[in-house]
């Protein structure tokens, strides 16, 4: 499914207005921040920050390894 955004000035820049349908599908509202991945056939627009999500992960997989080590840190 192919939906239009127009592309407007924004002082020196150039911005992109969401069709109201697209912002409710991604659950992103004025001020939210939005990711662009490359993809094989053109760009991704999600609201997803793929690259943050693997370091949560990360961060959470060291947390369950040393979780007896976290709990006497914070005593």
């Amino acid at each position: 499914m192919a939906t239009a955004a127009k592309v407007i000035s924004i002082g020196n820049s150039i911005g992109i207005i969401l069709p109201k349908e697209v912002a409710a599908r991604l659950h992103v509202d004025k001020g939210d921040t939005v990711f662009l991945t490359e993809s094989p056939d053109g760009v991704r627009l999600s609201p997803y920050d793929d690259n943050f999500a693997r370091k949560l992960d990360a961060m959470e997989q060291v947390m369950r390894e040393n979780r007896d080590v976290l709990k006497r840190l914070a005593e």
